[in-house]
């Protein structure tokens, strides 16, 4: 079975953003961030990591920038309320970050994170994380689902631009 999205991933990237898995608009329009609510593509270029807003359509432009995209369940879309653990390949991930060697990994919403991390709800806060994941640096990042806007805050977006831009390393 094929993935809902193909992978956009090179070696060495700045960061690969990393989602739960495909939305049914995304799926429908395959592209990556295709709902009308997700604010994505106005958020990269908001905080700098893209010189213009990209329509969802132009998501295999993004290596140019240093940037790829993935998601930890490749396999299924819709709402993450109807993901179960079955649907979620986190060695695969973990497998795919090791081969491209980004300097960060950063998970778009707290769900991507815990499937991908094996770690609970509760147990982790947004911004920069302790240790690696597959040897790239972790942000945990509030989604730009529209789904998600209730725990929407553009500051630890921010704080990954920082760290891509300066001398930090993980």
């Amino acid at each position: 079975m094929p993935p809902v999205l193909p992978d956009v991933l090179e070696p060495d990237l700045r960061v690969v953003f990393c989602g739960t898995q495909a939305g049914a608009v995304s799926a429908a329009r395959g592209a990556y961030y295709a709902g009308p609510g997700n604010k994505f593509w106005s958020v990269i270029h908001e905080i700098g990591l893209i010189p213009e807003r990209l329509a969802p359509e132009r998501f295999r432009e993004l290596p140019r920038y240093g940037i790829g995209l993935t998601d930890v369940a490749k396999l299924t879309s819709g709402p993450d309320s109807a993901l179960r653990g079955a649907h979620f390949d986190a060695e695969g991930l973990r497998a795919r970050i090791a081969a491209h060697r980004p300097r960060y990994v950063a998970f778009n919403g707290k769900r991507a994170a815990q499937a991908a991390l094996g770690v609970a709800a509760g147990s982790i806060a947004y911004g920069l994380q302790p240790g690696t994941f597959a040897g790239a640096g972790v942000f945990i990042l509030p989604s730009t689902s529209g789904a998600a806007a209730g725990f929407w805050s553009i500051e630890p977006w921010k704080d990954l631009a920082r760290a891509m831009t300066g001398t930090e390393t993980p």
